[in-house]
């Protein structure tokens, strides 16, 4: 059972986060209780998934790129967190059809628009799979900009004590007039997106984003 699973995560990853990282969780009153929702981060650490998980009291079903599932440890990391697989670079209509039914099903859907994670801790340009999913569906989103995660990712963290805060912004929705979506109207819809993480972040930790605001 999804939620059991859930539990369990939060079980063992919230001590481990208070042990090893200064962990702090902003926003939670944000967070709507049921119904579908997109949650969505910025990227910088493998950490990002369960830290999502153990933040956010709702049962999570991820988007992960491809390469993770054939990986031998990220594979079975990926399953543990209700991922399932999209092709980055192409329509996956596959993918688009799973994400719909994790939102018709009034689940949240875990997306990270960035794709891939950031080996410098900033933010980088976001593709245009969110904003596409969120319009087909009218599904709300929820920003949360990760602090800290990036210090994660060399062992030696558990030594250090890293800051890690986890700031959840107001769910919002994304304008549409109907009809056809095009890339015309996906492309400002996703730089919505972004700036809302963006916002939630220090601006060192902006990058692409550094010095814009969301409308």
């Amino acid at each position: 059972m999804p939620w059991f699973h859930d539990l369990g995560i939060t079980f063992v990853m919230r001590p481990l986060l208070f042990l090893f990282t200064r962990y702090k969780v902003e926003g939670q009153e944000n967070i709507p209780k049921d119904g579908p929702l997109i949650i969505v981060s910025n990227h910088v650490s493998m950490t990002d998934p369960p830290v999502l998980s153990t933040s956010i009291p709702r049962n999570i079903v991820f988007m992960a790129k491809e390469e993770i599932f054939s990986n031998p440890i990220l594979g079975p990391l990926g399953r543990a967190w209700h991922a399932f697989p999209v092709r980055r670079g192409q329509l996956d209509r596959e993918a688009l059809r799973q994400a719909d039914q994790v939102l018709r099903d009034g689940q949240a859907l875990g997306m990270f628009p960035e794709a891939m994670r950031s080996t410098t801790g900033k933010m980088q340009q976001g593709y245009t799979g969110v904003a596409l999913i969120a319009l087909r569906g009218k599904s709300p989103i929820l920003p949360v900009g990760i602090k800290g995660a990036y210090e994660m990712n060399k062992l030696t963290f558990i030594f250090r004590r890293p800051e890690l805060v986890v700031n959840i912004g107001k769910p919002f929705t994304l304008p549409h007039s109907g009809g056809r979506l095009t890339k015309d109207q996906l492309a400002p819809a996703t730089d919505m997106i972004m700036r809302k993480i963006a916002e939630l972040l220090p601006e060192s930790y902006r990058g692409y984003y550094a010095d814009r605001k969301s409308g």
